[in-house]
């Protein structure tokens, strides 16, 4: 019996153990062994010394436990119970295993949904909105079960107007992640991403600064090129070694504030990383856990029009192919029709005068109702009825 530790990356296959562990809201369970671990992100001695002593009293023989950040000072009943559901999936293994084909999966992860909330879920989560009714009976259920005084936080949002689009989702990935990262007042990361490493160039564009000198302009720059780098490592999930060229600075105490700056902003990384000291040439080269390929999101689109491979960041109209679309829905005598497009070509169709919006209403009599989505290619468009279902020709 294997365990997979690590997705497959690449042309890297997954990494398997036939070290089993199970992990918990608070504990990590781990069959044939006889240790009790404690995370090192727990700091006080007495804390640690507390939760080994619980732990250790209520462990069955056999097993050993990690005991997670997230169990600090909690009652040995919370870990208890934690331990006995854990205890209860391994035992549920063992009753499949005789009769399983191999190869075959005797236990799978929970919805992931579930299972982000078990590692990151905390008192300071203020609301969790879902749009899938059985995903937000789920999680309701989850956090009742795990937080019952947070139950009420989940909020299901009706899915006729998209999720992403309700909370400007979509426009922050968007902007998140190309090869530019604008940052406040002009200043702008350069990530580029090699077979062997990733490359962040840090600059300072026509950021417009208070400081009076160079050296002061540079080290503002500089902890706030930190800040955001930390976030995108999280959210690209970039792993592997990161190289990153900071502006230059000659004061050491200078590049001592930027370097720990850099170290509390990742101190809340849950993925293993090292940070090294800046360089002679002002490089700080990072090493950070690669659990799951990077997430790469292209912001970029073919060009339509060109066949040598060109690539576009500007919307190509395609208001013809829209009208024809609409004649037809309009000769079916729909009562109300919304087109859902890009916000690049929603702006097209409604804004001057007379817009192509206002010819369609002296041309049909009906009002076409236009909702820009950011999800959308530029190419992309959608009738709706008044159902919010999309009109099929």
């Amino acid at each position: 019996m294997v365990q997979i530790a690590k997705e497959p990356i690449s042309t890297k296959g997954p990494r398997i153990s036939s070290e089993i562990s199970l992990a918990g809201r608070y504990l990590v369970l781990v069959p044939f062994s006889d240790r009790i671990s404690i995370s090192q992100k727990i700091e006080s001695r007495a804390e640690k010394e507390r939760l080994k002593r619980l732990v250790r009293s209520i462990t069955p023989k056999g097993f050993g436990v990690i005991i997670r950040t997230v169990a600090t000072d909690k009652k040995v009943a919370e870990l208890d119970k934690d331990l006995q559901n854990l205890y209860q999936k391994w035992e549920s293994i063992c009753k499949a295993i005789p009769r399983a084909h191999t190869p075959s999966k005797v236990l799978g992860e929970m919805n992931k949904a579930s299972s982000i909330l078990r590692d990151i879920f905390n008192d300071t989560f203020t609301g969790i909105t879902v749009d899938d009714d059985l995903l937000f009976n789920q999680i309701k259920d989850y956090v009742h079960e795990i937080a019952p005084h947070k139950k009420d936080i989940v909020n299901y949002h009706n899915p006729k107007t998209p999720i992403f689009e309700k909370f400007g989702i979509e426009r922050q990935i968007k902007t998140s992640f190309g090869k530019t990262v604008s940052m406040a007042r002009g200043a702008y990361l350069i990530i580029e991403h090699t077979e062997a490493l990733h490359v962040v160039d840090v600059n300072s564009g026509n950021r417009s600064s208070k400081e009076r000198n160079q050296e002061a302009t540079a080290l503002e720059v500089n902890i706030l090129a930190a800040t955001e780098l930390a976030r995108q490592f999280r959210l690209r999930d970039m792993g592997g070694i990161i190289v990153v060229d900071f502006i230059d600075m000659n004061k050491a105490e200078n590049r001592k504030k930027l370097f720990d700056h850099l170290r509390d902003e990742m101190k809340d990384d849950r993925a293993k990383h090292k940070i090294l000291p800046p360089s002679k040439f002002g490089l700080i080269q990072i090493t950070r856990q690669r659990v799951r390929p990077e997430m790469n999101i292209k912001t970029k689109e073919a060009n339509p029009n060109g066949s040598n491979g060109a690539e576009v960041e500007a919307p190509i109209v395609l208001i013809d192919k829209i009208n024809h679309q609409l004649d037809q829905i309009m000769k079916k005598g729909y009562k109300k029709v919304t087109l859902n497009t890009h916000p690049f070509i929603a702006a097209f169709i409604t804004k001057g005068f007379p817009s192509i919006r206002t010819k369609w209403y002296f041309e049909h009599k009906k009002w076409v109702k236009v909702m820009p989505r950011d999800a959308y290619t530029y190419l992309e468009f959608h009738f709706k009825n008044e159902k919010g279902k999309t009109i099929k020709l």
